[in-house]
């Protein structure tokens, strides 16, 4: 991960659940999905029965995750994006147990940040672009 990203990076620690765009038949799409931050990559989780993480593995997604329901009195609300490839991943147990009981069985999928967008509620606006290798 890049130092650029470490801003979104850090907010999205402080939720467990977004949506993850990409396109499915060459139109848009967007799906729910938990996630957690592990060593700078996102680790998404989804329904298998659903089918969705076919449209993601493979492709370039944008994930984004906001505070608008759970900020407290005061808190800033923010709203963040992270952009990058998505592939498949086999999680530890750890982390399997850091995403919390399922009711499904489930995909694991990984994200690694290219490029992250920070919006604030005052209008700020933050784009951080990591460089591909």
């Amino acid at each position: 991960m890049s130092e650029d990203a470490q801003p979104a990076i850090a907010l999205l620690s402080r939720t467990d659940h977004g949506r993850v765009a990409t396109t499915l038949r060459a139109l848009p799409f967007l799906a729910l999905a938990g996630h957690i931050v592990q060593d700078g990559r996102l680790l998404l989780r989804m329904p298998r029965s659903h089918g969705y993480h076919h449209a993601c593995v493979g492709s370039v997604v944008a994930y984004g995750a906001d505070n608008l329901d759970s900020a407290g009195p005061g808190e800033e609300l923010w709203s963040v994006q992270v952009i990058g490839t998505c592939e498949p991943y086999e999680p530890t147990a750890d982390q399997v147990e850091r995403f919390g009981p399922a009711r499904d069985a489930m995909v694991y999928l990984r994200i690694e940040p290219r490029l992250s967008t920070v919006h604030s509620a005052d209008g700020g606006l933050e784009r951080h672009f990591k460089p591909t290798l």
